[in-house]
């Protein structure tokens, strides 16, 4: 992995954690793999091991339509408050805006990983 894509998934993953992602982790010592809920606790751990672990993330194309509703209402008239608003809201919901998965650094979620409710 090169410099620039830790250096994504290191931003990625800050604005993610109040939201609790899960990741899958592979120990660097054993090989042993696990999915992983990530915290602030774990963010240390995380950062250690960054070429370990791929974050679990739902692709903007998993939109419900209650969700593409709320996402186009809050893309309408972008303000700096409302752009800072649908930020959170796309993490709160673990979308992949970044194109993380494209290239191969998130998996794709299970589709009841997160047991969103439809919104």
């Amino acid at each position: 992995m090169i410099q620039e894509e830790k250096e994504l998934l290191i931003k990625d993953l800050c604005a993610r954690l109040p939201y609790h992602p899960k990741g899958h982790v592979v120990n660097a010592c054993n090989g042993a793999e696990c999915d992983e809920w990530l915290t602030c606790d774990t963010f240390s751990m995380f950062t250690n091991v960054i070429n370990n672990c791929r974050l679990y993330l739902r692709p903007m194309s998993s939109m419900t339509e209650v969700e593409k509703h709320i996402f186009d209402t809050m893309t309408r008239g972008y303000t700096i408050h409302q752009q800072t608003a649908l930020f959170d809201w796309l993490n709160s919901n673990h979308f992949d805006y970044r194109g993380l998965i494209e290239s191969g650094l998130a998996l794709v979620a299970p589709k009841d990983m997160y047991n969103l409710n439809e919104k």
